[in-house]
């Protein structure tokens, strides 16, 4: 069932048989950091109605999402190397800390008057349907989904116009995350190539440019459906919603239309998220928050 086809083996003397790996001399640092205890940032705390209503649907949707990445990571660690188990454990540890801190922020958005439940409830349904499947399933999503946050991370970070008006404790809240999410985007992928390593390169291509492009048009459509139903919370319906959300997402600042070139990118054979190496954007981060450095087991 699973021996390639006459197909399968000459695309595979085609392409590569390894990716690249991350970066040796790169460390996941365990940042444990705090935020948004006692802040009272305003409700557009993103300075407009979109942005906000874009990025707290993203909130909404992290500590039930970053659970479920660390299950699926960790479903695939037996037998992987030193270098990649370590990788893993400090991935774990940043993603429950990244859980904590959306756990906080997604109460202050409620504070704010925001019902989120509809969102978390969504995401909760979503991911039963996942029961039962075949966990490599699981690892295929999450690196999709994780190809998504390093992207975000990475233009969130090089791009200040993305939180240029926003509350100052809730832009350090995603400086942070951003930062770690860029750190560990190749986690995923790394215990991917662990736990497949009996495939073919044909196959892996071919399994993950599928369930990208079945991710992309989850993620795409539910988080637009949240966004334009929080706006309807601000009175902001119709046409006007969906025109502002589409220009705050496509023009300026353009998130979507920024990220585009790098999600294209994951449909090459013999694709690696370090393949962009983009540490210097950590760098610019590191020593602001040192005495909160955590090492990496």
């Amino acid at each position: 069932m699973n021996a390639p086809t006459q197909f399968d083996a000459a695309s595979a003397q085609r392409m590569p048989l390894r990716t690249p790996p991350t970066p040796e001399g790169l460390e996941i640092t365990v940042r444990n950091e705090r935020f948004n205890r006692d802040a009272k940032p305003s409700r557009w705390w993103a300075g407009d109605a979109f942005g906000t209503a874009w990025h707290n649907a993203l909130s909404a949707t992290f500590p039930r999402g970053e659970a479920f990445f660390i299950e699926a990571v960790k479903a695939h660690r037996a037998g992987a190397d030193p270098k990649l188990e370590g990788e893993i454990r400090a991935f774990v540890r940043q993603e429950i800390n990244h859980t904590r801190e959306h756990i906080a922020f997604n109460r202050l958005a409620e504070d704010a008057g925001y019902d989120i439940a509809k969102i978390d409830k969504r995401v909760e349904q979503l991911l039963a349907l996942t029961k039962g499947r075949p966990p490599i399933a699981n690892l295929l999503v999450t690196m999709a989904l994780e190809h998504y946050t390093a992207m975000m991370a990475h233009e969130f970070l090089a791009n200040p116009s993305h939180f240029e008006d926003s509350d100052p404790e809730v832009r350090a809240m995603w400086r942070w995350h951003a930062v770690e999410e860029i750190e560990h985007k190749g986690v995923a992928y790394d215990t991917f190539e662990h736990a497949t390593r009996d495939w073919t390169p044909f196959r892996r291509w071919m399994r993950r440019s599928v369930v990208m492009m079945i991710v992309t048009g989850r993620f795409l459509t539910n988080r637009w459906i949240d966004s334009i139903d929080l706006l309807a919370q601000d009175g902001i319906t119709g046409w006007k919603a969906r025109w502002g959300l589409f220009k705050y997402l496509t023009v300026a600042p353009g998130v979507l239309r920024r990220i585009f070139p790098a999600w294209l990118s994951y449909f090459r054979p013999g694709f690696h998220p370090w393949d962009h190496d983009d540490r210097a954007l950590i760098g610019k981060y590191e020593g602001e928050f040192e005495a909160a450095l955590m090492p990496a087991e």
